[in-house]
């Protein structure tokens, strides 16, 4: 039986992080104004009695700011906390976000000690106009350095980068993900950029310097991005922030695609896309006014449909089809689609 996975997030709030990019507040975006490291323990220990760990995979994840990057022996009592679950066996594994400039040896051999399995690096691009004009802090030699000796330590390599920055293109973010494959990367986040309370964005957004993107370009430029990572097997971790993030409020968010169904709806864009391809070669004589049965995989149903039944309305639109039904197919893979009349 395949374990569901889960993650036990801790947020460390921009503590290792004295770099202030123009899109960055992380003490909004996690809810946590401060640091208690005394309250850790507590944490993971309410989370694990609400979680069944017969049947689930679960990971301590230290999130929200440059974890590599506070206080070394703040690090090493955090990380020896967490430790101490994975030896009891109450969870399988330690994962943490840092900036390519936070990784060393000295770190990485740190990390190594205590059990850690992944490391996510916050990539956001590598296109240095774009991270000059974040104010990244970094550029992208640095970001390969790191990713170098993160796969030589052996740890699992995630990326996490950003669409629509300050200065990005379509280009540049591609480019950026084909970063993410050719230094070994297993999977990825895809983040489309919301302009942020507190924020050097929000006050470029006000003069003008700044135009965030739309919510149907922040879908189509993640689509083409998710396309890549699909094509490539580097699993998708995420797209979009989660609902948590407090972006339902006015004291959070400013502006910028912020959708709850953010991801839900790339994957709409990426399943037509995907069918699309299968009926590439039909005529409309071919099809024009019979039903259509997609087979999907397990769980791809909704995604598949469409917000709305966008996906479906489309089908028959554009060919005609008396009807469009899709059904899920257990026998199929990620992505895998099939199609008959």
């Amino acid at each position: 039986m395949n374990k569901k996975h889960i993650n036990i997030p801790v947020f460390i709030p921009h503590l290792g992080c004295p770099n202030q990019c123009v899109f960055c507040n992380q003490k909004t975006i996690s809810g946590v104004m401060e640091f208690d490291p005394s309250q850790v323990d507590r944490i993971i220990t309410e989370a694990l009695s609400t979680i069944d760990i017969s049947s689930s995979d679960v990971e301590i994840a230290f999130f929200g700011g440059s974890f590599t990057g506070i206080d070394y022996s703040l690090m090493c009592e955090l990380l020896s906390i967490a430790y101490s679950y994975v030896k009891k066996g109450s969870v399988s594994s330690i994962r943490l976000s840092t900036r390519p400039d936070y990784i060393d040896d000295r770190i990485l051999n740190t990390l190594k000690k205590y059990g850690v399995k992944t490391v996510e690096l916050g990539l956001q691009s590598v296109s240095e106009k774009v991270l000059q004009t974040c104010k990244r802090g970094h550029t992208a030699l640095d970001a390969e350095k790191a990713c170098r000796l993160i796969r030589e330590y052996g740890f699992e390599l995630v990326g996490q980068m950003m669409i629509g920055l300050p200065g990005s293109s379509l280009e540049d973010e591609m480019n950026t993900a084909e970063f993410i494959l050719r230094n070994g990367a297993s999977g990825a986040r895809i983040y489309p950029t919301v302009v942020l309370q507190q924020t050097e964005l929000k006050d470029m957004c006000l003069s003008g310097i700044y135009t965030p993107l739309a919510v149907e370009d922040a879908i189509m430029r993640s689509k083409e991005v998710a396309r890549f990572f699909i094509k490539n097997n580097i699993d998708i971790i995420r797209v979009g922030l989660c609902a948590s993030e407090n972006l339902h409020s006015e004291e959070t968010y400013f502006a910028g695609p912020n959708h709850s169904a953010l991801g839900e709806l790339v994957y709409g864009e990426v399943y037509y896309d995907l069918i699309l391809e299968e009926l590439k070669f039909l005529t409309e004589d071919d099809v024009k006014g019979k039903r259509l049965n997609i087979e999907v995989p397990f769980g791809a149903k909704s995604k598949a449909i469409g917000q709305k039944r966008k996906n479906i309305l489309r089908l028959q639109e554009l060919y005609g089809f008396s009807l469009v039904n899709v059904e899920e197919n257990e026998c199929l893979s990620a992505y895998e689609i099939k199609i008959h009349f």
